[in-house]
């Protein structure tokens, strides 16, 4: 059944990535900035339908209305489109994965800023690039951890990035981000090690029962991150991050 499971989603995902790829080629250099985040947004919500993931939003309501810095643990390749079902976001990636086979792509056309690691502007590049996507009332997602977990902990935060937020007088909300299959805490969808792209892929689609759990936390307000300044500000998201995720209890319902 996993196997047959597993060729009936990646049919339909094939079609939702030849669909996803001529809009974005075709579409998306002459539509507004408004059709291009309702796309985002329902396309996001129709990969988690197609892959069989329930996404579970709990805490406080997540920011949709005025520009946020989202800041989140990273866990898997999927991490991007669930919070885009959520909220349209501009994540902020590592330059590898725009070389990914598809998923590479897709997160491009979607919006996705990529940082160059190890080059000597990078952080100043990818600065200007967020306050762009501030200036036009959008929503930037971060994962400060700098590469993917289980799930079961959250690395130290770098915290160079949380400067253009720091700097435009943006609040940041924490976001923690938790995989379950069948009500139980699972690392089995963490896109993590020597595991390839093909075999995560393999390992979500022909599974049953999956939930991720988006658990939005209050925001932290612009004034109170300045005062704290950007190592400090990530420290405490990191900690309360942290909290949700080593939480054993707590499962969606």
């Amino acid at each position: 059944m996993s196997t047959l499971r597993f060729l009936l989603r990646a049919t339909v995902l094939v079609l939702w990535i030849a669909v996803g790829l001529l809009v974005a080629l075709l579409l998306f250099p002459v539509i507004g900035q408004a059709t291009r985040r309702w796309f985002v947004l329902r396309m996001s919500r129709l990969l988690m339908h197609i892959c069989g993931v329930k996404v579970h939003i709990t805490g406080s309501a997540p920011v949709l209305e005025r520009p946020i810095l989202y800041v989140s643990n990273h866990i898997s390749w999927l991490d991007i489109f669930v919070l885009n079902s959520v909220r349209c976001t501009s994540f902020i990636a590592k330059s590898e994965i725009r070389n990914w086979p598809v998923v590479g792509w897709l997160v491009a056309a979607a919006g996705t800023i990529f940082i160059e690691r190890g080059q000597r502007h990078a952080v100043k590049t990818v600065g200007t690039q967020m306050t762009a996507c501030f200036a036009r009332g959008d929503a930037v997602g971060l994962f400060p951890e700098g590469t993917t977990s289980t799930g079961m902990d959250v690395r130290n935060f770098h915290s160079s990035l949380f400067e253009a937020a720091l700097g435009l007088d943006i609040d940041i909300q924490p976001v923690a981000l938790r995989f379950f299959q069948r009500g139980q805490r699972t690392e089995r969808f963490a896109f993590v090690g020597d595991q390839s792209l093909v075999h995560n892929i393999w390992v979500l689609l022909s599974a049953r029962d999956v939930t991720v759990e988006s658990h939005f936390l209050s925001p932290l307000t612009a004034h109170q991150c300045k005062e704290w300044g950007r190592s400090l500000t990530a420290q405490h998201t990191r900690e309360q991050i942290l909290a949700v995720i080593v939480d054993q209890q707590a499962s969606p319902s």
